[in-house]
Formats: C-alpha cells, sequence, structure tokens
C-alpha cells in the first residue's frame, strides 16, 4: 500500500460529524457535505471547514466571503447523500428547508449552525482551508449528530 493509500485507510478510522458547508451571494448559491470542520477559538469564535479545490461550492464561498456549516442530525443521510452529489439533484436546496442568519448565507435545518464570514482560504493540497468568524449560531436541542467513519455512516452513542 502507498503512502495516499495508508493515509485513506487510517483517516477512515477517525470518525467525524457530518456538515454541510453552505453560501449564497453575487458568486451563487452551493453546498458541499463535509467531514473535514472544527471550532478554532472559543475567544473570538472562528470555525474551520475543509472544501475541494474543483467541487462545485469551492469558487461561490470564496467569491461570496460567507458560508454557513450546518452540523447534520443522525435522521439526515439522505440531505448528507444529496449535498455529497450522490443522486439525482440539478438544484441541492430545491426542496430544503433553509433559512439564513446573519451573513446571508444558507442554514439548513440542522442540529447546529454556524454563521461564519470568510477570514481566508488557504490551498493545501486538493482542498481550501477556510477560516470563517463566527457571526451568528443557532443550536437545536433535539437528536444526535450524523457521524462518519469506517467508510459509511455512524450514530453516536454514549459510553
Amino acid at each position: 500500500m502507498d503512502l495516499r493509500d495508508a493515509f485513506l485507510h487510517a483517516m477512515s478510522r477517525c470518525a467525524q460529524t457530518v456538515s454541510v458547508v453552505a453560501t449564497d451571494g453575487p458568486a451563487g448559491r452551493a453546498g458541499v457535505t463535509v467531514s473535514a470542520m472544527t471550532s478554532v477559538s472559543a475567544d473570538a469564535p472562528t470555525m474551520l471547514a475543509c472544501v475541494n479545490r474543483d467541487g462545485s461550492a469551492a469558487a461561490p464561498i470564496l467569491g461570496n466571503g460567507r458560508f454557513a456549516i450546518s452540523v447534520l442530525r443522525e435522521d439526515q443521510q439522505a440531505l448528507s447523500d444529496r449535498f455529497a452529489g450522490r443522486g439525482d439533484h440539478a438544484d441541492r436546496f430545491e426542496g430544503v428547508a433553509w433559512d439564513v442568519l446573519e451573513t446571508g448565507a444558507p442554514c439548513l435545518d440542522a442540529l447546529a449552525n454556524f454563521d461564519c464570514e470568510l477570514q481566508s482560504a488557504d490551498l493545501v493540497g486538493t482542498h481550501h482551508v477556510l477560516i470563517g468568524a463566527v457571526r451568528a449560531v443557532r443550536v437545536i436541542e433535539e437528536g444526535g449528530p450524523l457521524i462518519w467513519g469506517m467508510r459509511g455512516y455512524l450514530r453516536a452513542e454514549r459510553a
């Protein structure tokens, strides 16, 4: 196994929450499913998300300068698949409940939303590492997070 394949195999063992990163504005509306998302700081709330440079969401996010991260609930696998490009959805937002908070980026009906203003975007390999200043947060108290690991969806359970 070469280093890339070994890396991907090892990363499949890392369980991550599943989120949709979305944007809207003059550069267009777009959204993509990601598992590479995390907080950077709570003192001046800041988030990090990674999106593929060749994906349909990268250019609109960079052009609009804003994005929202919607952390999906365990019952939202179909929504994850839709924004991952699985299935036949010409408009990924069609028929999907979404809202806006401060920046105007689409926030989906999800477990949590982080509405961000883009602070920086560094291209690292195949992905843009987006750093966003959080402008608004919304939390839904019911439900658990949708998890991705071992190359499939998992459920979070309390240990």
